[in-house]
């Protein structure tokens, strides 16, 4: 579910769950462990990237409506648990944004430190509301932190999805290139920082970064258990299960 490519001291995680890279536990839990693990192999830094024209579906809801309600609360917490690892990895993380990313693709990104997209016709963004599932307060946290409090207002009620052109705006994402050089500009990111004396550089991001890693300093047992609770109300399930129905109808 997850390749592991090297770039000398930078690390490449590819998202590798066909045909959507769509978030199973499963591949929430590998993302996660791979995170970890990473600096104990020798990784400086990491880039996390996905196919050409689809970085991630998001969750994989077909999947989630076929499971019971401790299935479902695995999946939410293994959801919590990969943001927290990304928020709080020790070494600087890049997102090479290949494709789509709608919902949980986006919210991959928006713990990282630095977002690269793809030039392209793809969507970015949380759309949770429109497919019926309140945005996690938590993700909206990561939100407000890259693009401010009314920005995170407009596209975290509306579930806007956006261009690329539009995500760099309002600071969804950081950077547009082609795609032939996405991995490529991710992975200079990273060497840009790791030319920096090893010590300071990575105080002052650890330093920078503390009101991430505060997030989940909190006791988030009662934010996770309205947002399994919500995922079986009656509209959740409704819009759900219809967008599901869409998705299997053979395209024209």
């Amino acid at each position: 579910m997850i390749s592991t490519i090297e770039h000398g001291r930078v690390r490449e995680l590819r998202l590798n769950r066909p045909p959507a890279n769509a978030l199973s536990t499963e591949m929430m839990h590998a993302l996660r462990q791979a995170i970890a693990t990473a600096p104990e192999d020798g990784a400086r830094a990491l880039v996390i990237s996905g196919a050409p024209g689809l970085f991630s579906a998001g969750l994989d809801v077909p999947l989630l409506l076929t499971l019971d309600r401790k299935g479902v609360e695995h999946a939410w917490r293994a959801l919590y648990a990969m943001m927290e690892g990304i928020a709080r990895s020790t070494i600087p993380i890049v997102a090479a944004i290949t494709g789509h990313a709608p919902a949980g693709g986006t919210v991959i990104t928006l713990f990282c430190d630095y977002r690269v997209v793809a030039e392209g016709n793809w969507k970015l963004g949380l759309n949770e509301v429109q497919v019926g599932i309140p945005l996690p307060p938590v993700s909206l946290a990561g939100l407000r932190r890259l693009v401010g409090l009314r920005n995170a207002e407009h596209l975290s009620a509306r579930g806007l999805l956006m261009p690329p052109t539009q995500a760099l705006q309002y600071g969804l994402v950081d950077e547009i290139v082609s795609q032939e050089e996405l991995v490529d500009r991710a992975v200079q990111w990273c060497e840009q920082l790791l030319v920096l004396p090893a010590t300071a550089m990575s105080q002052t991001r650890l330093q920078a970064r503390l009101d991430l890693k505060a997030i989940f300093d909190l006791d988030l047992s009662q934010e996770l258990e309205e947002a399994i609770a919500a995922w079986w109300t009656e509209e959740t399930q409704g819009v759900l299960q219809a967008l599901t129905k869409q998705l299997r109808q053979p395209k024209s």
